[in-house]
């Protein structure tokens, strides 16, 4: 295992400095904080230190990751900090490109810890607000009123392989979260937090499958997947997923992996729609966010096939 830990978090390009690692057997489970260590002490040592010494006290180590889960090899990516007491084989990614920034390394308690609190932070800010149920508005207001200006799309988004778009306005799509964001939207009224009896029963999301069913019309299917589906509130994603589920226990992956896994994607699935309950579109958003990580890994497999050892 090798990892390329780069110092670049100085305006001054002459302080910069790259470390390739070939990982001994021991490091590999060991921590992270042995790699800064080792790579504070090899850069004070060298031509760089003499004018720009580092204290590992005062620095961590973190990895690029996509922003959203997009898998467009042009995605955007942001700096994930690594926990001090992480497993280096377990976190990081064999020829990771490790960085090195500046602030205090944390423990894996203290980053959680963190993160909870401006969970906790954001709930207490918005227990009082209703969220607008109207798709594309992500207004919040006070419970009860006054109800704020609404502008909104009449349907759900549609989100297929890399395009992003809204199912009432077809013709425009985008291609990364942000831009998405930023579609102009189609209707205007005033905010609302009760649902209508066609909305409390529409998806939240549109995925692959419903494109096909709305192009070919309904596929016969299976009677395991059909009681999957009926199980799952109709989601044509939940018999995918349950046939993956069992083909990856005969490759060796464990149902515990792989149902953690799932949960947690859909989880942040149903936090970033402001869905309270696992309907089908939070199970059909879920497939879709799923085959892009699966899609990514065995792309980062192709490419390390492809590199000259």
């Amino acid at each position: 295992m090798k990892v390329f830990l780069r110092y670049e978090d100085n305006e001054d390009d002459s302080t910069h400095k790259i470390l390739k690692i070939t990982l001994p057997k021991k490091w590999k489970t060991g921590p992270t904080s042995r790699l800064l260590e080792q790579f504070v002490e090899s850069y004070n040592e060298g031509k760089e230190g003499k004018i720009n010494t580092l204290d590992v006290n005062s620095l961590h180590l973190s990895i690029r990751q996509p922003t959203n889960d997009n898998d467009d090899d042009d995605t955007e990516t942001e700096l994930k900090e690594l926990p001090s007491d992480g497993v280096v084989v377990e976190i990081i990614p064999d020829r990771e490109d490790v960085f090195i920034c500046r602030g205090a390394s944390q423990t894996t308690k203290e980053i959680n810890d963190e993160r909870q609190a401006e969970i906790d932070k954001e709930k207490e800010a918005t227990k009082h607000l209703s969220k607008c149920v109207h798709f594309g508005c992500n207004n919040r207001f006070p419970k009860g009123g006054p109800y704020p200006v609404c502008n909104y799309h009449s349907s759900p988004p549609v989100f297929h392989e890399t395009a992003k778009f809204w199912s009432c306005c077809p013709n425009k799509k985008a291609y990364d979260w942000e831009e998405f964001q930023r579609l102009p939207t189609c209707q205007k009224g005033r905010c609302t937090d009760v649902k209508d009896e066609e909305g409390g029963s529409q998806k939240q999301f549109l995925g692959g499958c419903d494109l096909r069913d709305k192009m070919n019309g309904p596929t016969l299917k299976s009677i395991d997947d059909f009681n999957a589906s009926a199980a799952a509130g109709g989601s044509e994603g939940a018999p995918v997923l349950e046939r993956l589920r069992h083909v990856l226990e005969e490759l060796g992956v464990e149902n515990e992996l792989f149902d953690q896994v799932l949960g947690g994607i859909k989880k942040d699935v149903m936090e970033d729609s402001g869905s309270a309950e696992e309907d089908a579109g939070v199970m059909d958003e879920a497939m879709t966010v799923l085959g892009g990580k699966l899609k990514q890994s065995m792309k980062a497999i192709a490419v390390d096939q492809l590199r000259i050892k």
